[in-house]
């Protein structure tokens, strides 16, 4: 009987043992949910804290240092324009092209917004690059001189190519208070090939036709004879927008050609594409330029934008001179239907 008793007692110490065993390991399991989820709350708080935090000095900081860095730029190995070799052995020539892909890297407003543009215009340039008998380099050119707009520098140099009103009707263009052929794509590039190609027969290198196109045929030959027949770009010295011109148009080539290499992030559907046109042949002349656009279903602003050398709102054309003017594809503006 005592045996039995003892047996007895045993099992219940075991199923006692049992019992607070297994409420010990279920309390463990519930505290460890517990914990988890207060700590995913702490996180969750800390977080929204984090982002609802007032700017400071010290966050501000933080921020900076690891959100944005600036970094110095390894120069290529070899580059060249228009297949003449850049002499990046030369220190002087190094720490040139070194400014200019520095500068253009880190102006990221300006060179996204050519990216967007060059993706636009690159496709109706090189084309007529070819067309006139130019090196492809030269849509470099066109970038750095203009951005890539129709704009006007500060000196009255106008269009895509940035030519002054002398030498624009030296070369033929009209210009008058009616019609502005400097802003007319394929016209300013016709012009630019003949200018760009007597200077390359004068000078002897698509470089120094580039130089000559920045400070004139007349000033480049100046500083040659100034400085014993040099006859080398990267020989002479030459004023400081001259200097920079060709290191300007190298760096576009690099970062444009390079974009994911330089930090510029941008998916296709972020790039501006061209608007489809035909063209609409006129001998006569205009006596209102926002009736006539409404004949195309478009309105003024729209048909100015795609024939910027239109300077004024008729055309009055008594010689009979026949104008394109482009019309763009229906289907691409609300605007004048």
């Amino acid at each position: 009987v005592e045996n039995a008793d003892r047996k007895i007692c045993e099992g219940d110490r075991l199923a006692t043992t049992r019992f607070v065993s297994l409420h010990k390991r279920k309390t463990m399991n519930t505290l460890t949910k517990l914990g988890m989820m207060l700590l995913v709350m702490c996180v969750v708080v800390l977080s929204l804290n984090a982002v609802q935090e007032p700017p400071s000095d010290l966050t501000l900081e933080k921020k900076l240092v690891n959100d944005y860095n600036v970094y110095a730029l390894p120069l290529p190995e070899y580059l060249e324009f228009a297949g003449e070799r850049v002499p990046l052995e030369d220190p002087d020539i190094r720490e040139r092209m070194d400014r200019e892909l520095l500068v253009n890297t880190y102006w990221q407003s300006n060179g996204l917004l050519i990216f967007k543009r060059a993706h636009k215009y690159f496709p109706l340039i090189e084309p007529l690059l070819e067309k006139y008998g130019l090196p492809d380099d030269f849509k470099y050119l066109v970038v750095a001189e203009s951005a890539l707009q129709n704009n006007s520098s500060p000196a009255g140099a106008s269009g895509f190519w940035h030519f002054m009103k002398a030498t624009g009707r030296e070369y033929g263009l009209e210009i008058n208070s009616y019609v502005d052929e400097r802003y007319n794509l394929e016209l300013a590039t016709k012009v630019a090939a003949e200018y760009l190609k007597n200077s390359k027969e004068r000078f002897g290198s698509w470089t120094m036709a580039a130089a000559a196109y920045n400070a004139g045929n007349g000033g480049i030959s100046k500083q040659i004879d100034r400085q014993g027949g040099v006859n080398d770009y990267y020989d002479l010295l030459l004023n400081e927008e001259t200097g920079r011109y060709i290191f300007r148009i190298l760096a576009f080539k690099e970062i444009l050609s390079n974009p994911t290499k330089y930090g510029f992030n941008f998916r296709e559907k972020d790039l501006y594409t061209p608007v489809p046109t035909y063209n609409v042949i006129v001998d006569t002349p205009v006596t209102d330029f926002a009736a006539f656009a409404r004949k195309f279903d478009i309105s003024y602003k729209v048909l100015k934008l795609h024939n910027p050398w239109l300077r004024e709102t008729y055309l009055k054309n008594a010689s009979g001179k026949e104008y394109v003017i482009q019309i763009p594809e229906k289907g691409y503006y609300s605007a004048g239907k």
